[in-house]
């Protein structure tokens, strides 16, 4: 009588993260290397499936970061979405914009991932630079910021 031959299944593999939640999951490790006192907040630009940029908030390059010297708008009492312009650090989305314009990257049509919704000045560069999408996963106090997506006709996801 021929020997049985054993059959094993291969193991389940696990469910793969959605688009969203991937490049979601990449923004907030982006978001890890902040170096703001009050708010850590990464951004990723996509194309078609793939990385164009990314970029954090923090002091412009060779300055001394908040960690070193203290954060302006905590001694100030700013309240968090208001008077973006004390503040030495350059916001995630721009610093990513910034970065693609460097290495002269164009972003028209692409999709930004970040961890908290757009300042009103991040979203009117977001307009100009040609994203077409932002996905982002915590809100911010900006009101005006909303207004002025919604009146660009950018499509705008909530992503936790």
């Amino acid at each position: 009588m021929p020997a049985r031959r054993r059959t094993t299944a291969a193991p389940a593999a696990p469910p793969r993260p959605s688009w969203d939640r991937y490049f979601m999951d990449i923004a907030r490790m982006v978001a890890s290397r902040s170096t703001c006192l009050r708010r850590r907040v990464g951004a990723v630009i996509v194309r078609d499936k793939r990385i164009l940029a990314t970029g954090y908030n923090g002091a412009p390059a060779g300055l001394a970061h908040c960690g070193q010297i203290g954060c302006i708008r905590e001694r100030l009492g700013v309240a968090s979405g208001e008077r973006h312009e004390l503040c030495r650090a350059i916001h995630a989305e721009q610093n990513a914009i910034i970065q693609a314009s460097s290495s002269g990257v164009p972003l028209r049509g692409s999709v930004m991932y970040t961890t908290h919704h757009p300042c009103v000045l991040c979203s009117k560069i977001i307009i100009n630079a040609g994203i077409v999408r932002v996905v982002y996963a915590q809100g911010y106090p900006d009101q005006l910021s909303r207004q002025i997506l919604r009146e660009a006709r950018l499509k705008i996801a909530r992503h936790a």
